[in-house]
């Protein structure tokens, strides 16, 4: 049954705090995971938060800080002392540790290194955290099973043995040469059939994924969902294994990257949530605000510019937010369907195969839609010629939208600039003043105003 936070719940973990009822907290918590246990503390107040942060074992609190929010999670760091930080850090593994020290300031980060108990896992997190976070090796773990692929099957099982009580799972064994160069990896299923005199080196499999440190993040997320891989082995500029990514860190770089296109699809220039401030909030929101006011402006120049038809032709007038919303709808549907395709890595062929399906897709939809309309206006109205002219313009627009929907966000992805923002503001205005610069346009031509 999934776990679900009750107001009873909350009021009983209020009420344990405040009587100082420890036993009683450990024991509701003892049965808890780690990610239900940071949904509660992202539910009560700081105070009560950072009292459980401090009754828990160090794995639990180590996983639980992973889990809340990250303002809360800042706010809990920030209670902490130096030595209390590095206990929890000391039972984490290393791409989380070096996650948690990277969110805190240099002076902190050195207090906290310094209280690292075990010099090999701090070691370890300082050399991971000399990597871009957005990049392989600032996702990657130091913790993995690697044999030597001139060890005999007996040597190998006993030096596994070793080397897994200090990994949370065991997804891969890697094999590497003398110098740590990665040669493949190790099935187990052939290792538990192999006689144990067996040299490595005759059942290891020398095909093996594997990304490069200055790999983007992104990259590497496509690869892992491509080969449906649930851990990844990492190598330098000189082909030594050095970590390896698991599936759980794709997750999250997965999640992110859709939050980040999803804000750009709507408008926001940069990483927000709801509780942030109204500072924070207007900084995000009000760039694509402004270009959508320089749209409306540019739409006002154009209708003004037609004015004669109005007077002439009130009709053509009122139907001039359906011009623009079809346009705008119909850019956004393009645009959201080739951002997809670029982030899936979809894409294939050229852009003017591509140019060419969406304008012929488009065309079969106007043309659907126009039928629609004209039937309407014509039994409305009755005048066929004024008909025509909206339903003719409105395939026009719907063409033309479509290509702009496509067009945009593979040039803008071919120029290496996120091609989400096009899914946004930015197609819907601009789709909205060619689409009614069109409109006019056409109606003008064909009724001969």
């Amino acid at each position: 049954m999934a776990f679900k936070i009750t107001k009873e719940l909350l009021e009983n973990v209020a009420l344990y705090i405040e009587n100082g009822n420890n036993n009683a907290l450990s024991s509701l918590f003892a049965e808890m995971h780690h990610a239900d246990i940071a949904e509660i503390l992202d539910e009560i107040s700081f105070d009560y938060a950072v009292y459980i942060i401090k009754l828990l074992d160090s794995e639990t609190t180590a996983e639980v800080l992973m889990d809340v929010d990250d303002d809360v999670r800042e706010k809990i760091l920030k209670n902490l002392s130096a030595k209390e930080i590095a206990e929890e850090i000391d039972a984490l593994d290393t791409d989380d540790a070096a996650d948690i020290i990277a969110e805190l300031p240099e002076e902190r980060q050195e207090a906290v290194m310094s209280e690292i108990e075990d010099e090999s896992h701090a070691k370890d997190i300082v050399d991971l955290l000399r990597y871009d976070e957005d990049s392989a090796g600032g996702l990657m773990a130091k913790e993995l099973v690697k044999v030597n692929v001139n060890w005999t099957v007996l040597k190998c099982v006993k030096e596994m043995r070793a080397q897994a009580e200090e990994v949370t799972r065991v997804h891969s064994i890697y094999v590497v040469d003398d110098s740590g160069k990665l040669k493949g990896r190790l099935s187990l299923k052939d290792l538990l059939i192999a006689s144990t005199r067996t040299s490595i080196s005759e059942v290891y499999i020398p095909k093996v994924d594997f990304v490069k440190v200055n790999d983007e993040a992104e990259d590497v997320a496509n690869i892992m969902r491509k080969y449906d891989l649930e851990a990844i082995p990492v190598v330098d500029e000189l082909g030594i294994l050095v970590g390896r990514i698991t599936i759980d860190d794709i997750v999250d770089v997965i999640k992110e990257e859709a939050d980040k296109d999803y804000q750009l699809a709507a408008g926001l220039v940069e990483d927000v949530e709801a509780d942030d401030s109204i500072a924070q909030l207007t900084r995000a929101r009000l760039p694509w605000l402004f270009l959508g006011l320089i749209g409306g402006v540019g739409a006002f120049l154009i209708m003004e510019g037609f004015q004669d038809i109005f007077k002439e032709d009130a009709i053509l007038f009122f139907f001039t937010p359906l011009i623009a919303a079809m346009a705008g709808n119909v850019g956004v549907q393009s645009s959201a369907i080739i951002v997809q395709g670029l982030a899936n890595d979809d894409i294939k062929g050229s852009i003017n195969n591509r140019l060419i399906k969406e304008m012929l897709l488009a065309a079969l939809n106007g043309f659907i839609l126009a039928i629609f309309l004209f039937l309407f206006i014509w039994f409305y109205n009755g005048e066929t010629q004024k008909a025509l002219a909206i339903s003719v313009s409105l395939i026009i627009v719907i063409i033309v939208a479509g290509i702009i929907g496509t067009f945009i966000p593979l040039f803008l992805d071919k120029r290496g600039i996120d091609p989400a923002i096009a899914t946004g503001p930015f197609i819907t205005t601009s789709n909205d003043i060619f689409g009614i610069l069109i409109y006019f346009w056409i109606a003008k031509l064909i009724i001969g105003i």
